[in-house]
C-alpha cells in the first residue's frame, strides 16, 4: 500500500468549499485502490492573516518541501490589498519550490459547454505550458516620485536561457507523448528580448527533438485563432503573463473557469495543483460554487505522483458526469449544490475503479 502526503491550502472564499469536494474525490479514490492520502490542512489566508498578520513565512515554504503534492483551493479576499496574499501564498510557493512550468490542459467534454459554433470535444484538446518563475511575475521593478504627478512605474520583463531551455524541453517531451506537434507562443515582433526564446526553441527542436513538428504564433494572432481555429493547436509553450492570458481564453472555450484546472510543476519534485479560478467572494458559503475545477486539478495531482489509472477515472467521471447532463455545466447556477456535484463525481469515480478492477 502507498502513501502519499498531500498538504491541503484551502484558502479563501470558495476555496475552501470546492477543496472539500475535491478531497471527497480523493477519498472515492482511496476506497478503491491500495492507493492512501496523508492530508494535512494550513490555514493561510484572509482569515489567518487578519487574526494573525502572517501571510505565508519561509518555514511553511521549507515544511512544504516535505510533501508529495500541494493542492491550493482560492487567494483572496477584497479586505486584504490587492495582490498581497497571492504574492505571499501562489506567488511564495512558486518561486520559492522552483516549480517552472505551470500545466493547463484545455479539454471539451461536450459540444454543448462550448461558446464556439460548430466545435466538439475532437477541437478543443489542448495543452498550455506556460513559464511560471520568470517574466514580468518575478517582481522586479519600483516607483520613482510615487502619488505626485511625475510618478514613474518600472516593471522589469526577465528571461533567462536556463528558464527557455528547461520550459521547451518539458514542452517537447509532452509533445511526444501527445500529438507530435509544439507551438511557440510569443511576441518577438515587437518584444525583441523574445529573440531569446526563437533561438533557445528552433536550436533545441533541431538538435534535441527533430521529430517533432514546430510552430510559432504571436500571442495576438494566437488568440484569435484558439476561438476561430482551435482544432490547430495541441501543445503549447508560452511566457507567464501570456500564459496567464490565453489559458482563461482557453477555460471559456472549454466551458467556463468551472473546469479549468492547473498544476505548479517542477519534474520530481512537489508541486502544486489548483483551479484556475479566483476566491469568487460573492459566492461564499452559499454551496453552489462548481467544484470540477478543483476535482480535475486532483485528477492532474494523480497523473503527477504517477497514478495515471485512477486520474484516468476521476477525468471519465467529470466527462460522464457533464454528456449525461448529471452535471448540466460549469457554472454555479446549474441548479446543484456544490456538494452534490462532489458526491456525484465521487459515486462515479468509485464505479470507473471498480470497472477497471483497479486495486
Amino acid at each position: 500500500m502507498k502513501t502519499f502526503k498531500v498538504a491541503a491550502l484551502p484558502g479563501d472564499g470558495i476555496g475552501p468549499e470546492v477543496t472539500n469536494e475535491a478531497l471527497r474525490v480523493l477519498d472515492a479514490v482511496a476506497s478503491g485502490t491500495d492507493v492512501r492520502f496523508a492530508t494535512t490542512h494550513y490555514p493561510h489566508g484572509a482569515n489567518h492573516y487578519l487574526a494573525t498578520g502572517e501571510t505565508f513565512p519561509p518555514e511553511m515554504i521549507e515544511e512544504m518541501r516535505g510533501y508529495d503534492a500541494i493542492l491550493l483551493g482560492a487567494i483572496g479576499d477584497p479586505r486584504i490589498p490587492v495582490g498581497m496574499l497571492e504574492r505571499a501564498i501562489i506567488g511564495g510557493i512558486r518561486f520559492q519550490l522552483d516549480l517552472y512550468i505551470n500545466l493547463r490542459p484545455i479539454k471539451l467534454f461536450d459540444a454543448s459547454l462550448c461558446p464556439l459554433k460548430e466545435k466538439g470535444p475532437a477541437d478543443v484538446d489542448m495543452v498550455i505550458v506556460r513559464e511560471n518563475t520568470e517574466d514580468l511575475y518575478t517582481g522586479m521593478g519600483g516607483f520613482f516620485k510615487k502619488g505626485t504627478p511625475d510618478e514613474i512605474a518600472v516593471q522589469e520583463m526577465i528571461l533567462t536561457r536556463k528558464g527557455a531551455d528547461r520550459l521547451f524541453r518539458f514542452g517537447f517531451d509532452l509533445a511526444m507523448k501527445r500529438g507530435k506537434q509544439l507551438t511557440m507562443v510569443d511576441k518577438a515582433n515587437a518584444v525583441a528580448a523574445f529573440d531569446l526564446w526563437t533561438r533557445a526553441f528552433e536550436e533545441i527542436g533541431e538538435g534535441e527533438y527533430p521529430e517533432i513538428k514546430r510552430d510559432h504564433a504571436y500571442i495576438d494572432a494566437a488568440c484569435m485563432w484558439m476561438v476561430k481555429n482551435p482544432e490547430w493547436f495541441d501543445t503549447v509553450v508560452t511566457s507567464n503573463v501570456f500564459g496567464d492570458i490565453i489559458t482563461d481564453l482557453g477555460a471559456m472555450i472549454q466551458g467556463g473557469m468551472g473546469l479549468a484546472a492547473s498544476g505548479n510543476i517542477h519534474p520530481g519534485q512537489v508541486s502544486m495543483f489548483e483551479p484556475i479560478h479566483g476566491s469568487a467572494p460573492k459566492y461564499t458559503g452559499q454551496n453552489v460554487a462548481n467544484p470540477l475545477a478543483a476535482i480535475l486539478s486532483v485528477q492532474m495531482m494523480l497523473d503527477f505522483l504517477g497514478e495515471e489509472r485512477s486520474a484516468k477515472a476521476v477525468e471519465a467521471a467529470v466527462q460522464g458526469a457533464l454528456q449525461e447532463k448529471e452535471i448540466p455545466s460549469a457554472s454555479a447556477k446549474n441548479g446543484l449544490t456544490t456538494e452534490q456535484m462532489g458526491e456525484i463525481i465521487a459515486r462515479r469515480v468509485k464505479d470507473q475503479l471498480q470497472e477497471v478492477g483497479v486495486r
